[in-house]
């Protein structure tokens, strides 16, 4: 009888199932050990067997679950789901889950092969149906936890984001209000610091809108508006609305000249967003009066965006996590540690990476590679 077999060799098929997981496991970093898995699975099939060979075979559905699929609360339905569970949260993938029980399922078929033991029809549907069952309850948890934490992380990260973006709207809102204040009671006047405070508040408001429209665009996977468009023209957009940032930071800017013959195809208002963030990274990071230089140039098939700024140059290690989401560079907290990924993730829509150099002791060079485009010639 197979429950006698699985009895017998209980031991046996456990340690060749935990080979198999080991194998596995080779590039995981976390190894405990399970504490719901085969091992009970196994004892449960074989409690299983044995009341099926009694008076009343249908009390094994308690332990195994009925065999059409639908949700139960047997045994195997209970350590299944924690086995789920413990994939789940200790990193494993959820095809590991189905992994497990087909190597139970493939050790017993090959030891009874080996030791030509012979599986009566009724007993082999009785294991599938317990596997299914395993298959399934684990499956669910480790696809309802997911789905749990996931939704848990997202409402988290929204709440970051939206509290952060009130925060700097009420700040810049604050200043802007207590200029024009000031400015209205006639006691200083619109070319003073105070207009100057004025200005400065107007355009860090258009910024954090303009980059809080690109980052909603690209969470929800709207689609990317390619344009064929002239770098030359593309930069002296930007030199535009830059200039005007630059003169409320204090800061100078330099625009080098641009072969007007360059053309690239990208999604405009996305690059603009990308380029623009990079600017005002420069400004806020560059000493006051310093210089932040705009240039755009080729190199055989492709583009190269670059901002270098006078910031002194980064702390060691610094440049492989400035384009994570909330990594700020300084002891200037002002922003909430998005531009850089937004930037990030504008450029990669267009199909191009953005990389930063450090000039130790001067600055940072910012440069956005994007592929050339390049006008079919007609004959």
């Amino acid at each position: 009888m197979l429950h006698k077999f699985l009895t017998q060799n209980r031991d046996q098929l456990i340690e060749h199932c935990r080979l198999k997981v080991s194998e596995r496991r080779a590039s995981k970093t976390n190894n405990l050990p399970l504490k719901f898995g085969i091992p009970e699975f196994l004892d449960q099939v074989i409690k299983t067997l044995e009341v099926e060979q009694t008076s009343e075979p249908l009390l094994s559905r308690a332990i195994s679950g009925p065999g059409d699929g639908k949700p139960s609360s047997s045994e195997i339905a209970q350590t299944a789901g924690h086995h789920g569970r413990e994939l789940l949260l200790q990193g494993f993938a959820v095809d590991q889950v189905v992994h497990d029980y087909g190597d139970l399922c493939q050790s017993i078929t090959a030891l009874a092969i080996e030791l030509n033991e012979s599986i009566q029809a009724d007993e082999f549907q009785t294991l599938n149906r317990c596997l299914d069952n395993g298959i399934a309850d684990a499956v669910k948890e480790y696809v309802r936890l997911r789905e749990s934490m996931l939704s848990d992380w997202n409402v988290i990260t929204l709440n970051e984001r939206l509290g952060s973006l009130a925060h700097e709207l009420r700040n810049y809102i604050n200043s802007a209000s207590l200029a024009i204040f000031a400015i209205k009671s006639g006691t200083v006047g619109m070319t003073g610091s105070t207009g100057a405070l004025l200005d400065r508040s107007m355009v860090s408001l258009r910024t954090l809108v303009d980059r809080s429209l690109a980052d909603v665009r690209m969470t929800a996977g709207m689609p990317v508006n390619f344009e064929i468009v002239s770098v030359a023209e593309f930069i002296d957009e930007v030199k535009i609305t830059a200039s005007l940032e630059a003169v409320a930071r204090g800061c100078s800017l330099t625009v080098e000249f641009v072969d007007p013959t360059l053309m690239i195809n990208v999604d405009r208002h996305l690059l603009f967003s990308a380029v623009s963030n990079l600017l005002q990274n420069g400004f806020k990071f560059s000493a006051h009066h310093m210089k932040v230089t705009l240039k755009a140039y080729v190199s055989g098939e492709r583009i190269f965006i670059d901002v270098e700024d006078t910031c002194g140059g980064l702390q060691d290690g610094i440049a492989e996590s400035m384009f994570t989401p909330f990594s700020q560079r300084s002891s200037d907290k002002s922003g909430v540690g998005l531009g850089l990924s937004i930037c990030r993730r504008g450029v990669e829509a267009n199909h191009g990476v953005v990389r930063v150099r450090n000039v130790p002791g001067l600055g940072c060079v910012f440069t956005i590679d994007l592929p050339r485009h390049v006008e079919a010639i007609v004959h």
